[in-house]
């Protein structure tokens, strides 16, 4: 029996990969079909609650709990965080508390915490119809944001210029069965993200990552340490613990974007968990530090929150394959291509977002074909729409994992029917 136990809420796959090795427990709690079986091996045992649903999960956790007491319950999926902190404060454990998770999925919320500490000033306001979307676009006087209120992974984010596209973006929504949402000032520049690790109560910047993304605001690509935003490592440095004081946050991976302004970095969201897209893995190639591990060992003591923002040791990039959307009729992969290259068999269904990343941990290129002949590419409309496939690169520095990447992207072709 390990030394510790946590309960792990979700996840894909869920970061508890040599837990076991640390001389922690895991409980997974997740739901039939949503995981790889394989993650059993590294868990004391897989429960199964909806993991959106804090009373469900409590009641399987609880009987548990009382038998030989959790050191933490965690999350890093979006749709667990509240009800994963419905349990942290049920249980009376430091973590993520509902408040905190509420915060920070709620923008109209993040938005108004953020004016109270007179942090990022931004203009906003809750949308209740298409009137209080062109109201709001003339008294800004220039393009707004229209998106959910709740939302993530890029999806339903509109911008209008002139009033008929603010109606047009409400009629979207509301076709799509959003009734309110969320209107910003738009807010001009390049977007970069910082991923943070906090202990008790103290808030470390380390990676800090820049975006390729397409007319839908779907991130294609990541690479770190982002050249954009080296100019104002300070200022993100200083407002990223400042955001995470003002939501409530004092312990945990955190992942909070900003808009490059031209009157300095502006908070766009934040969220309490590791970033998606592979970025933890980035993160450990470019700045030498384990965001997966550190989620399990700095709140338990077994590894200590360094004291200072690393310096980066090389570049890193993920980009993921982005054919035009139809039926693919072919896949070509050049013979010499500079990469470790690994095809999923037809008919296999990824369970993970990026399948045989833990068999390219060591690998310097490595490119995934998830997709195979007579699939079908979707359009690119949200970052869950990037399921063709994916290269991960390390590099002396960003630009060149971003060059390694576009060389090897170069060099799977997708025929598209």
């Amino acid at each position: 029996m390990g030394m510790f136990r946590v309960a792990m809420i979700g996840g894909r796959p869920a970061p508890v990969t040599g837990a076991k090795e640390l001389g922690i427990d895991v409980v997974l709690v997740h739901q039939e079909g949503m995981y790889d079986p394989a993650i059993a091996a590294h868990c004391e045992r897989i429960v199964h609650a909806p993991i959106d649903d804090g009373p469900a999960i409590l009641e399987v956790l609880r009987p548990l709990h009382e038998e030989r007491p959790f050191d933490r319950v965690l999350t890093t999926t979006e749709p667990a965080g509240e009800s994963t902190g419905y349990v942290v404060d049920a249980l009376g454990l430091p973590g993520v508390t509902e408040a905190t998770a509420r915060a920070l999925r709620d923008k109209t919320l993040t938005r108004k915490l953020l004016a109270e500490h007179d942090l990022s000033p931004v203009r906003y306001r809750t949308l209740n119809s298409a009137e209080d979307a062109t109201e709001f676009l003339e008294s800004v006087g220039g393009p707004i944001v229209i998106k959910p209120i709740d939302g993530a992974a890029s999806l339903h984010i509109h911008v209008a210029t002139g009033t008929d596209e603010a109606v047009l973006a409400w009629k979207h929504l509301q076709e799509a069965g959003i009734t309110s949402a969320i209107g910003e000032e738009f807010l001009e520049g390049p977007v970069v993200s910082v991923d943070s690790f906090s202990h008790a109560g103290r808030h470390l910047p380390i990676g800090y990552s820049e975006y390729r993304m397409n007319d839908r605001f779907v991130e294609w690509e990541v690479s770190t340490p982002s050249r954009v935003a080296a100019p104002y490592l300070d200022q993100l440095r200083e407002l990223t613990p400042r955001l995470l004081d003002a939501v409530g946050l004092t312990e945990g991976p955190s992942h909070s974007e900003f808009v490059l302004t031209p009157d300095g970095p502006r908070v766009l969201e934040s969220h309490a968990r590791l970033a998606g897209s592979g970025a933890p893995e980035l993160v450990r190639r470019a700045f030498g530090l384990d965001l997966a591990r550190m989620m399990l060992t700095v709140p338990l003591g077994i590894d200590e929150l360094p004291l200072t923002s690393p310096e980066p040791i090389r570049g890193a990039a993920v980009r993921f394959f982005t054919p035009d959307p139809g039926r693919i009729a072919s896949i070509t992969v050049d013979e010499d291509i500079p990469a470790v290259v690994r095809r999923m068999k037809p008919g296999e269904v990824p369970n993970v977002f990026l399948p045989y990343l833990e068999t390219l941990l060591d690998v310097e290129v490595g490119a995934v074909v998830i997709k195979n002949e007579g699939d079908e590419v979707p359009p690119l409309l949200t970052v869950a729409d990037c399921t063709s496939g994916y290269v991960i690169a390390s590099g002396r520095d960003a630009a060149d994992a971003v060059a390694k990447c576009d060389a090897v992207n170069d060099m799977i072709r997708f025929e598209i029917a």
